[in-house]
């Protein structure tokens, strides 16, 4: 039964606390902090005070876990159906939907006092743009309506770039939009290949994402037009004079790599190859290595100018 409640001799306090981290997705807001730290240094051309990164470092994680705590008190119903999501803390009852619902709204808010009172106000309302985003227009609007559900609700993970730059200038810049896009074009041949292995699971709850209702075919044309763009605008950064060779190089190393799997991705879905032999996961797992390595360029780079 969802969101069954156990009694308090069922659920020890470890395993709460442990829950309640569970809620906010660490491994989702690691990827977060990864494109946002990096920024920073890109925005200081240098070290950043380190207190500012700890202070938007907590800040973000609070406002994502936030986030993603409300996600999945809305999706709740479809968690319990899911195979990938079935043991997450508000199917098996070690959370109730209530103390979620609290313990999302207490981040939101608390993320927002603390960037606005500590780092800035405009990153304070670019975090919480993002939160409202994620839970609003993805989770409740977009998600079981569109197979566009990724590719605008990706939006909200690519506004930490802009919340990095904005936490060390306090203002907006094209460095920060040409990374904003490439999170952007990064998002969609980032998931979908994940939503390939799992269709199954999202056709049996009626959310539409692109491979529920497309063929493999036309998912890996779609992540193939999306790579390339993707790839052509990290590559901006240096006609702009916002990067160096440093930067350029491993922009192109790292990007090549990925259109190579792309398209080979592609070539797979194209001779009609399925199961395991498809190896859609292999794009992914290159996808969260790829967003590493250019992000560790960003921070490096000013370094070698």
């Amino acid at each position: 039964m969802i969101g069954t409640d156990q009694s308090p001799a069922h659920r020890p306090f470890g395993a709460r606390v442990k829950a309640f981290v569970a809620l906010t997705k660490p491994r989702i807001i690691e990827l977060l902090l990864i494109t946002t730290v990096p920024v920073m240094f890109l925005a200081q051309q240098g070290v950043p005070d380190l207190s500012l990164v700890l202070l938007t470092c907590v800040g973000g994680y609070m406002s994502a876990g936030g986030a993603n705590a409300l996600n999945m008190y809305i999706d709740r119903d479809i968690d319990a159906l899911m195979d990938r999501t079935s043991q997450r803390p508000l199917v098996t009852g070690m959370v109730s939907p209530r103390e979620c619902l609290a313990f999302g709204i207490t981040l939101a808010v608390a993320s927002t006092l603390l960037f606005g009172l500590t780092v800035n106000w405009l990153s304070a309302w670019l975090s919480l743009g993002a939160l409202l985003f994620y839970v609003v227009v993805y989770t409740m609007i977009l998600k079981r309506r569109t197979s566009q559900n990724i590719v605008w609700g990706g939006i909200a993970g690519c506004l930490p770039v802009l919340i990095g730059w904005s936490s060390v200038t306090n203002s907006m810049s094209w460095a920060p939009v040409i990374l904003f896009l490439v999170m952007f074009f990064w998002t969609p041949p980032h998931y979908w290949p994940l939503s390939m292995k799992v269709k199954e699971d999202y056709a049996r709850v009626g959310v539409p994402m692109l491979p529920v209702v497309a063929s493999n075919k036309v998912v890996a044309k779609q992540i193939v037009i999306y790579s390339w763009v993707m790839v052509a605008v990290s590559l901006l950064l240096q006609p702009l004079g916002y990067t160096g060779w440093f930067y350029t190089a491993v922009a192109l190393l790292a990007g090549g790599f990925w259109l190579w799997e792309a398209h080979g991705l592609q070539n797979r879905a194209k001779a009609e190859v399925t199961g395991a032999k498809l190896k859609e996961m292999r794009l992914f797992h290159w996808s969260i290595t790829y967003v590493s390595l250019l992000f560790v360029a960003v921070a490096v780079d000013p370094f070698l100018r």
